[in-house]
């Protein structure tokens, strides 16, 4: 008899794990389809974008500015460039693909499934994240037309841009949870997302600011995801790599533990 119980929970363990992959390959494959169906929605215009920047900023105000912590000014911009596209696409594609399933009601037959809310979550930031690294992938291809990228960390890109376009993708999925309009799911990015972004040092070293202001600049956690970014390609940071990389362990961890309680109490969701 035990051994029949035995056998009939390792069916149902067996069961439920496949459950749980086929779910979240499902997810997985409608973010992806959905970021190529809609290719001049979702990735043409961060490349087209980072053109004009490089163009206006690089050539025209660069040949003002000068040097950089020693690099040219374009070669200097180049990692801020990638990782504004790599924020901005991440945050874009959840908020927008989750707050859509809401819109459209189809995020009941999820809540009505089988799948825990851990694998609906990790679902939906997966396809932020497959978007940002497409994006930022587009984005570094531009780069190269303007200026010459060296790589000392490699290690150190692909575990920031990793980091960074998870908190964002989690950030973009607690936002949609909230959301109750499409106003509500353009707020954050406009007037929190942004500031954040183009103060993060994406354009400037904090070192040419006043003390008051480089103090200030550091509570930013944007700053410390684009200086860990920019140490991986030229390996000058204005804020220490490892704290960098602290602070963005820290988000993924408390935005994703925030995520899912917020998938389990149906908060915006069970109205």
């Amino acid at each position: 008899m035990n051994d029949l119980v035995t056998r009939s929970g390792d069916r149902r363990q067996v069961r439920m794990a496949t459950i749980r992959r086929v779910g979240f390959q499902t997810i997985l494959i409608r973010e992806f389809g959905r970021i190529v169906r809609i290719w001049s929605q979702t990735v043409l215009p961060s490349a087209v974008t980072a053109i004009l920047y490089f163009v206006i900023f690089g050539s025209l105000i660069g040949r003002r500015i000068g040097p950089m912590d020693g690099f040219d000014y374009m070669q200097y911009i180049a990692p801020g460039l990638i990782m504004m596209a790599v924020i901005t696409n991440s945050y874009a594609n959840v908020v927008g693909s989750f707050f859509g399933a809401k819109f459209g009601g189809y995020v009941e037959e999820l809540l009505v499934s089988p799948l825990p809310d851990w694998v609906i979550v990790l679902g939906y930031v997966g396809g932020g994240v497959i978007r940002g690294l497409l994006v930022g992938g587009m984005v570094t291809v531009v780069s190269l037309f303007f200026t010459r990228l060296q790589v000392e960390h490699p290690l150190v890109i692909l575990a920031a841009v990793l980091l960074t376009a998870l908190v964002f993708s989690l950030g973009g999925f607690i936002n949609a949870v909230f959301a109750q309009s499409f106003d509500q799911v353009n707020w954050i990015p406009t007037f929190i997302l942004t500031p954040l972004t183009y103060f993060g040092g994406v354009f400037y070293s904090i070192s040419l600011l006043p003390g008051w202001a480089q103090t200030l600049s550091h509570a930013n956690p944007v700053l410390h995801m684009v200086n860990a970014f920019r140490y991986g390609f030229l390996g000058v940071s204005d804020v220490e790599v490892w704290r960098a990389f602290a602070i963005m362990l820290a988000f993924v961890v408390v935005l994703y533990a925030v995520a899912v309680a917020l998938m389990t109490r149906g908060t915006g969701l069970r109205q």
